[in-house]
């Protein structure tokens, strides 16, 4: 029986000896379009697989692409990470398209899971047409960067080029077959044992021999912040924010004291403008959403019979369309989004302002001013100085011509506490 328990107690160590000894691979994904907080959560992935020891960092890459100086710095906080870093277009379906082919070819090792793609890195300006002068500097530029990488990892620099200057694309299998990348695998589980014992060769000229058999896969999670700037990120949120909090701003304004609107309504405002910061606005469309706002105004100032509004609604459309430059469709804000937003918003501007318009041009009910004009009787004989009866108060008043007692008298002034009345013929023309 001891020696049962001491087979037992040697295998439950062995197990957690195997289990504590088992590589560990951190897994981060870059999804969506690839801006600034895409830096932000590479950098943080790295600290994490560092401060972990994992000997693999996995990034795994489903991307339109993306802003171009975003792509450089995640391509140098890549290359300059202390362990190998593998890069993985997944799952089946994918993309690593445009910039998301340079962050692909980055990876220490490449790998493409079974029905995805990579390519079309053409470089695109942002904001109008490049001069054939500059489109070839750019061009030229963004090659060497990216034959410097790919020769260094060993790959077919010339076929890569084509990615850039045709605009070619390729398949797993046409990518791997081309020596773009070195693996297709069809999960995370199926790349790391494909991955055992491999050696790659760092920039820096280093050799590491992959040991990632049985590795146990821990995926990135991001903070708060990260969370919020991925989402709101997307051009058709970022314009819904702040329309959003534009409202809830004038809404604010237009009923001072309910607090709540202004306070989400500056929160959103804020959120939406910071995600706008990070993308290529187009002035003239920023132009015609401004435009808009000034001709809901002259709609409830001036009797236009709805021709201003229905000029603001479609200035609100053009210009949500045409304010992110950008020539992938993903940071784009779509049609069916600017309509969605505009034709509401138009009408719940133009009612508000007409209500404060009409508001304003109403008669005054309330304080010293919301007196004249209000009918009264006269208590006592007004020669010229007497009491009169006004919204059911007693109030001191002086006429300029003598009123009997029980006549009609309308307020006309008031001095501090004391009101000007006339009288009030009756209706028959009789005289009191």
């Amino acid at each position: 029986m001891r020696s049962g328990l001491a087979r037992l107690l040697l295998l439950t160590l062995s197990a957690a000896s195997l289990r504590a000894a088992a590589p560990r691979v951190l897994a981060v994904d870059v999804d969506g379009m690839i801006h600034p907080v895409t830096v932000e959560i590479l950098s943080r992935a790295i600290q994490q697989a560092k401060q972990e020891n994992a000997a693999v960092l996995l990034v795994r890459l489903n991307t339109p692409g993306g802003l171009m100086d975003a792509m450089r710095e995640s391509i140098e906080k890549i290359v300059a990470a202390p362990m190998p870093v593998v890069t993985f277009v997944a799952p089946s379906g994918a993309r690593a398209a445009s910039a998301g082919f340079f962050i692909l070819e980055a990876g220490d090792v490449a790998a493409m899971a079974p029905g995805t793609n990579t390519g079309a890195a053409h470089p695109v300006m942002m904001g109008g047409e490049m001069d054939a002068v500059m489109k070839q500097k750019v061009e030229n530029d963004a090659a060497a960067s990216l034959r410097s990488i790919v020769t260094k990892r060993g790959r077919n620099s010339q076929v890569a080029e084509k990615a850039i200057r045709e605009s070619q694309s390729f398949t797993d299998k046409e990518a791997v077959e081309s020596r773009l990348i070195e693996l297709v695998a069809s999960d995370d589980r199926d790349l790391l044992e494909k991955l055992d014992g491999r050696e790659v060769t760092r920039l820096d000229g280093s050799r590491t021999v992959l040991h990632t058999h049985g590795a146990a896969i821990e995926v990135y999670e991001r903070n708060l912040r990260e969370k919020i700037m991925s989402g709101i990120s997307d051009p058709n949120m970022a314009l819904i924010l702040l329309v959003l909090g534009a409202l809830g701003i004038y809404v604010e304004f237009t009923s001072p004291g309910l607090i709540v609107p202004g306070i989400l309504g500056a929160i959103m405002a804020l959120l939406g403008l910071s995600a706008l910061s990070v993308l290529p606005i187009n002035w003239l469309g920023a132009a015609l959403l401004l435009l808009a706002f000034a001709l809901f105004i002259l709609e409830a100032k001036f009797a236009a019979h709805g021709v201003l509004g229905a000029g603001g609604a479609l200035s609100m459309v053009l210009g949500a369309v045409m304010l992110i430059d950008s020539p992938t469709p993903e940071m784009r804000i779509h049609l069916s989004t600017a309509i969605a937003l505009a034709l509401p918003f138009s009408l719940i501007t133009m009612g508000l302002l007409t209500l404060v318009v009409r508001a304003r041009r109403n008669k005054v009910v309330t304080g010293s001013q919301g007196m004249i004009g209000e009918i009264g009787t006269a208590i006592t004989p007004l020669a010229p100085d007497g009491k009169i009866l006004v919204r059911g108060e007693y109030w001191n008043a002086t006429a300029p011509a003598l009123i009997a007692a029980g006549g009609s008298v309308r307020v006309v002034a008031i001095n501090q506490l004391k009101l000007t009345v006339e009288p009030i013929p009756p209706p028959n023309g009789a005289s009191t």
